[in-house]
């Protein structure tokens, strides 16, 4: 196999060292809200609706119930973004009342709950200050794969400390390494290596298959974002296991080419995101719609992930086999050339139609 250049480039370098040990403050701070452990923010306090259980919120709690915070657009859903205190489109803090215990601030935060737990109320708004750590703090725990929705304004007692300025920087770029890299022979191509990367903010480790020999011309290249459900159980709901095949069988092919499988489940929202989502489906939303109610963007994958793992790999001109101008405008804007884009046709199925729509009309897919 060509043994590609692994050195860090200057801007790469750049990037490295000033993610270091912000990088590394994110990374305790994720860990924190995933084991229901408080995280401050410049002074103010968080603790994730998810992770908390009975004690933790009591100790949270010891100067005065504490408030909620969620996304603007779980704020729509539960009708608070018409309040005078709220922000349409950002972060919203609802008072606690004696009766929004636990189970109720799970509800709050859990639209998938929504038809099993009718919402008590009303519900207050009031303001958030300091509104810059609100913003920073839904990002964490979108970050940490959990629901977008926080205690907030708690005791400080044992918590982690986290810059908002990190976490924001954090959550748009990609400071990864190559950890390690064999050769791989596949069903597709005999001819391959597999490079797998080592995230230093996240516990992600993306791979990328290189097959086959350079030839002079830029590489196939697939973006390919992991889906347990698709590419390992079949699922029929979405195309991501025949693409990835398919994907795969083109790249060979073509003689030379790289597919990238990016640790971003459910387009970044985390595989129990996701299958929220699919909960969320069932009841008749869309995949965009379930997302935003989940507090969640329509799409939260970070493609300079890709564009970093290309850098690793000496290739900063690609042929980029997709439907999708996302992700060619995402590793242009990371410095990535596009010498071309070519389509990924794969047949629907009754049960992923409406999804392959859903992405046409509302994901601009060139399907």
């Amino acid at each position: 196999m060509p043994q590609l250049d692994t050195a860090f480039r200057p801007r790469a370098a750049r990037h490295r060292v000033r993610h270091l040990n912000g990088g590394r403050d994110v990374a305790r701070a994720v860990d924190a809200l995933r084991r229901g452990w408080v995280v401050s923010i410049e002074g103010s306090t968080f603790l994730a609706v998810e992770t908390a259980d009975q004690a933790a919120l009591a100790a949270f709690d010891a100067g005065g119930p504490a408030d909620i915070l969620i996304s603007g657009t779980r704020a729509v859903t539960l009708k608070l973004a018409n309040q005078r205190d709220a922000v349409p489109t950002g972060p919203v803090r609802v008072r606690r009342t004696p009766w929004l215990d636990l189970a109720g601030a799970t509800a709050v935060a859990d639209p998938a709950l929504d038809l099993k737990s009718p919402l008590k109320g009303p519900f207050q708004t009031v303001p958030i200050a300091p509104l810059e750590q609100a913003e920073p703090a839904l990002r964490l725990a979108r970050l940490a794969g959990l629901l977008p929705a926080l205690f907030i304004g708690g005791s400080a007692d044992g918590a982690v400390q986290a810059s908002g300025r990190e976490i924001i920087s954090a959550s748009q770029s990609a400071a990864l390494r190559i950890a390690s890299r064999a050769k791989l022979p596949t069903r597709f191509a005999e001819r391959a290596e597999i490079v797998a990367f080592r995230s230093e903010e996240d516990a992600a480790e993306h791979v990328a298959l290189v097959i086959g020999e350079p030839a002079g011309a830029p590489p196939l290249v697939r973006l390919h974002s992991e889906c347990l459900t698709g590419d390992v159980l079949g699922s029929l709901k979405c195309d991501c296991g025949p693409q990835l095949d398919d994907a795969m069988a083109a790249i060979a092919e073509s003689g030379w080419g790289i597919l990238l499988y990016l640790r971003q489940e459910g387009r970044a929202i985390g595989l129990v995101n996701k299958l929220r989502a699919y909960s969320l489906q069932d009841q008749g939303f869309d995949t965009v719609d379930a997302n935003l109610r989940l507090g969640f963007g329509d799409d939260e994958r970070n493609f300079s992930v890709a564009a970093r793992m290309l850098e690793l790999l000496s290739q900063r001109q690609v042929r980029l086999l997709t439907n999708n101008p996302r992700k060619v405008a995402g590793l242009e804007a990371e410095g990535i050339g596009i010498a071309a884009q070519v389509p990924l046709r794969t047949a629907a199925n009754r049960h992923n139609k409406a999804y392959l729509e859903t992405k046409r009309l509302r994901s601009g897919h060139q399907l």
